[in-house]
């Protein structure tokens, strides 16, 4: 493994937090494509092992992937830089887009824009699609799994825990290949660890609630801290409970706008869990704009600070537990199961960019005469510019923005 600098890893996560347009699928594809294929600062191996493991955490997967990258480039220092790049581009993108929703609506134009940019994301799921497939499916049982994970996942609505918990034990039943025993993580580094990011995460928190308890800002810093600890399975996952809790008991939003701030949080850069940052900018802008500003940071925080505390912790006993043949064997499959993920977030991503209108059903059927001719035009463009012509990605990206501008003024 190469040891990048400082300056080579704030470049290069600053040019993933930028680029990381269309949703975990899109962005893990991106950091596979900078971080193994141009750079090889990473392994394949490690790699898929820190996608597997990042998929068992509650959170943003692609945003956790990323701090581990940059941990197990630079150590902490390098999670939290990795982290914040992948985070604050695509925050501060969506509270201006907030801003601008509550001021003038919807934007056409900027929304025409994005189309371009969803489109050529497609192209970007689709190369990383082919080339994953050898290498997190070795082997027929491996193929079974991830085929099995997208038919539960996207035909049949199987909740995320279910899968992944059965790829564990399907691979701890059969066991992998094991390795030359790693020295045990100290327990008391562990904990201390814990120890400073739980501070971390709930001093600010608990300053906040001592000082303006009952605030829409302390609210969402107890909701969201709350969603951070349960979201396994991403951001989709957890789009119900932000919906029912956000729009219905607390009405920060209504529905309709929770569907546009979806849409938002899908051709920003960054996560698509920032639209937590939406909700709550048009929560707080119900008392005022310093209220908007204010929930939105604490809602933020609450969403992001976690995801340090889990990956600093967990990721030092990665290596130890992948050591024993059996724990090595589970997270195979799991890195297999994931492989079907990406696959049911891919189809999902494309039937919505695609189609205008798409049903309401399980699996989520298209209305085919809704199809987009703009956005099917841009989704070829963008795959024969980058995958045939091997153009760059932030010339592809700008390109397809512009051609989308175009076709809508046009």
């Amino acid at each position: 493994m190469n040891v990048p600098s400082w300056s080579a890893i704030t470049r290069t996560f600053g040019r993933i937090g930028l680029l990381s347009f269309g949703g975990p699928a899109a962005q893990i594809a991106l950091m596979h494509r900078e971080l193994v294929e141009r750079r090889a600062w990473l392994d394949e191996d490690t790699f898929l092992r820190g996608l597997g493991f990042c998929t068992l955490l509650p959170g943003p997967e692609a945003m956790q992937l990323a701090t581990f990258a940059g941990w197990r480039l630079r150590g902490t220092g390098g999670g939290l830089l990795a982290g914040l790049l992948f985070v604050i581009p695509g925050a501060v993108v969506m509270m201006a887009l907030a801003a601008l929703y509550l001021t003038y609506g919807r934007l056409p134009l900027v929304e025409a824009a994005f189309l371009g940019v969803k489109a050529a994301a497609l192209a970007i799921v689709a190369g990383a699609l082919w080339k994953l497939r050898a290498k997190a499916l070795n082997g027929p049982v491996a193929a079974g799994v991830a085929a099995l994970a997208f038919l539960a996942l996207f035909v049949f609505g199987v909740p995320f825990w279910a899968v992944l918990g059965a790829a564990l034990l399907l691979g701890f039943a059969r066991g992998g290949a094991g390795r030359a025993p790693v020295a045990p993580s100290a327990p008391a580094r562990t904990l201390r660890t814990i120890g400073i990011w739980l501070a971390i995460w709930w001093a600010p928190l608990l300053a906040l609630l001592l000082l303006a308890p009952g605030s829409v800002p302390a609210q969402a810093g107890l909701f969201f801290s709350w969603l951070a600890t349960v979201s396994f399975g991403g951001a989709y996952a957890v789009l119900a409970a932000l919906a029912q809790t956000a729009a219905e008991t607390q009405g920060w939003l209504t529905p309709e706008q929770m569907v546009d701030g979806l849409g938002l949080a899908e051709t920003t850069p960054g996560p698509l869990i920032l639209v937590t940052v939406f909700t709550g900018w048009l929560g707080g802008a119900q008392v005022g704009p310093g209220t908007a500003i204010a929930t939105a940071l604490v809602t933020l925080w609450a969403t992001f600070a976690p995801c340090f505390l889990w990956i600093f912790a967990g990721a030092p006993h990665l290596e130890r537990l992948t050591a024993n043949p059996r724990l090595r064997g589970a997270l195979d499959m799991v890195s297999a199961a994931v492989a079907g993920v990406i696959a049911n977030l891919s189809v999902w991503f494309a039937i919505h960019v695609l189609f205008v209108h798409v049903r309401d059903t399980q699996p989520p059927i298209p209305v085919w005469a809704s199809l987009d001719a703009k956005a099917l035009a841009l989704a070829v463009f963008a795959f024969l510019w980058l995958l045939v012509l091997k153009r760059g990605l932030l010339e592809v990206l700008a390109l397809a923005a512009l051609a989308g501008a175009a076709l809508h003024l046009v």
